[in-house]
């Protein structure tokens, strides 16, 4: 039986490689529609595995349900079978699924699961046979010529002189010579990562013990040549690209542990589950998580209150003030202005999770069953959640249990950061990227729905982020119309109004709630407040027209920094 499980989890990691594996000829051909739809198959594809496991292994479990002998010899027998594995980690997860599965998630027990992992993975056992190394001690050309020669693709670029120029440039812009020539080599990772319409070389240069981020965006013109858009040297640049509302990279190695360790290595303040949902292992993600916070509960003394902000309609919303998420749990019962049902917002959550976040909407986590300690929870937060999710509550002398929730990144929600905020700069640039951020969700073929402020938050980066899902639907899905043209002041009251109708020129009104901040809003973003402008990105994604989304500033392109072109 628990060869069945390792054979199941070994066919599940096929089938994930072979779908990654495949990134780089979708890549090469263009095929973005391909590429999405690929990445919703990729996320599938554990679910699925999970569940013909299980089939196959449950009749024959029933006689020893309430053994725990049994189980704890097929940990021992599965463990055997791990040593030297090179996805070990990822195995004992899916170990944990199977188990959890079987008992329906109600037991947790480290005994019988790897709640704990079994070791833990030392990095660098296999570093260099997942890392190009080049000695930077001739010029940077040469340099920069030896990394693009290891790194092939099938299509020509359109000009690698004069990108390795722009390289060269940016470099010398950007470090002092003093600091260039302290850097000895150059460190990139073998396999190229790829998301959405690009590909990018990952890696760092060592300037004595200082490391620094070097990473290559490739993109595609619109001949179907390749070129290389920007470097990006800053930690906090590299941050954003692998930030957490950002869709999972395409990465094709048999050891994510190593990838991690690396990644990790340039970015210290990324936690590892992070990292791990950042490549597509989310469940694993998951399992890093849980052991994360088991930790922070343990080594902290705060308690689980209500987060900060307007209660919501749909959700409450929690959060431990010393961690970095918040917990969310449908409520029993919706206001009477939310005509939804409780599937519908778990379908809501589900869709984005298989979709495209460009960078705008907070990847979410759903657990069953998360048990918490109860003496660490208020009881003033005991008390809502009671009163308001009841039927998702369950209670015992030391847990409560909740029997379904979400957990998603904490950011501030924006109305929050607008009250509080007093630099005028940082208001502007918070009400310039809630614009981009509802222009680049639409054309992502999502319309947000509600658009109060208090569902966008905004990260330590200053990135603004929507993460509200329950009024969500497809671009298709919605009516953009106009507002009738009258002087009769009762024009609106005799408008006859469909239940998909939207009209954009009422946007201005709820968006933000301060009037100097609407005018803000649309000086800045006035086609958010076009029906015109609605109905032309719906007509965009029918023809299934996708937009560049990239996670770095317009500005840091190669083609905006240096419009004249490289030197010489």
């Amino acid at each position: 039986m628990a060869y069945q499980i390792l054979k199941g989890f070994e066919q599940s990691f096929r089938w994930y490689s072979r779908i990654t594996g495949a990134a780089q000829q979708r890549f090469e051909q263009a095929r973005w529609a391909d590429a999405q739809a690929a990445s919703r198959e990729r996320i599938a594809i554990y679910d699925q595995s999970l569940a013909a496991v299980v089939s196959d292994i449950y009749q024959s479990l029933h006689p020893h349900l309430q053994d725990k002998t049994f189980w704890l010899d097929l940990k021992h027998q599965y463990l055997k079978q791990l040593a030297d594995h090179p996805q070990f980690e990822l195995a004992e997860t899916f170990y944990n699924s199977v188990i959890g599965r079987l008992f329906k998630h109600r037991r947790i027990d480290d005994d019988i699961m790897f709640v704990l992992p079994s070791r833990c993975y030392l990095a660098g056992q296999v570093r260099q046979s997942l890392v190009n190394q080049f000695d930077a001690s001739g010029t940077i050309n040469q340099t920069l010529l030896a990394i693009m020669g290891r790194y092939r693709f099938k299509l020509e670029f359109e000009d690698m002189p004069r990108d390795l120029g722009y390289v060269e440039r940016y470099l010398r812009d950007t470090f002092s010579t003093r600091e260039l020539a302290r850097i000895r080599s150059v460190e990139i990772l073998q396999p190229v990562f790829f998301r959405n319409k690009a590909a990018y070389l990952i890696g760092r240069m060592w300037a004595d013990d200082r490391q620094i981020p070097f990473i290559l965006p490739i993109l595609h013109n619109r001949q179907g040549q390749l070129f290389i858009d920007t470097l990006l040297t800053a930690k906090r640049d590299l941050s954003v690209l692998f930030g957490f509302a950002r869709s999972y990279f395409m990465v094709d190695t048999q050891h994510p542990a190593e990838v991690v360790a690396f990644l990790q290595e340039l970015l210290p303040n990324k936690k590892h589950f992070e990292l791990y949902i950042s490549l597509g292992y989310y469940k694993h993600g998951k399992t890093v998580f849980y052991r994360n916070f088991l930790q922070h509960l343990q080594q902290s003394q705060d308690l689980f209150e209500a987060a900060p902000g307007i209660r919501g309609l749909v959700m409450a919303v929690f959060h431990l003030p010393s961690y970095g998420v918040v917990f969310k749990v449908i409520k029993d019962e919706f206001a009477e202005s939310k005509k939804i049902t409780r599937q519908h917002v778990k379908d809501c959550y589900r869709l984005v999770k298989m979709h495209d976040r460009v960078g705008r909407m907070a990847d979410t986590h759903e657990y069953v069953n998360f048990r918490l300690p109860r003496h660490r929870i208020s009881q003033a937060l005991l008390d809502e959640l009671l009163d308001v999710a009841r039927s998702s509550i369950e209670l015992t002398d030391t847990e409560i249990i909740i029997t379904h929730l979400y957990i998603e990144r904490k950011m501030t929600p924006l109305n929050i950061f607008l009250e509080q905020e007093t630099d005028e700069q940082k208001i502007h640039h918070a009400i310039d990227d809630l614009g981009l951020c509802i222009k680049q969700i639409a054309a992502a073929n999502i319309f947000p729905g509600d658009m109060l402020h208090k569902n966008f938050g905004i990260t330590r980066h200053g990135r603004v982020i929507f993460y509200d899902y329950d009024e969500i639907c497809y671009m298709a899905e919605r009516n953009f119309r106009e507002l009738p043209r009258s002087d009769d002041p009762y024009a609106l009251d005799t408008l006859s109004v469909a239940p998909d109708d939207v009209f954009p020129e009422q946007f201005e009104h709820f968006i933000v709630g301060k009037r100097h901040l609407k005018a803000l809003l649309k000086q800045l973003h006035p086609e958010l407040m076009d029906p015109r402008w609605w109905r032309q990105v719906q007509q965009e994604v029918a023809r299934g027209k996708l937009k560049d989304v990239l996670p770095y500033p317009e500005s840091q392109r190669f083609i905006r920094r240096y419009p004249a072109g490289p030197p010489g």
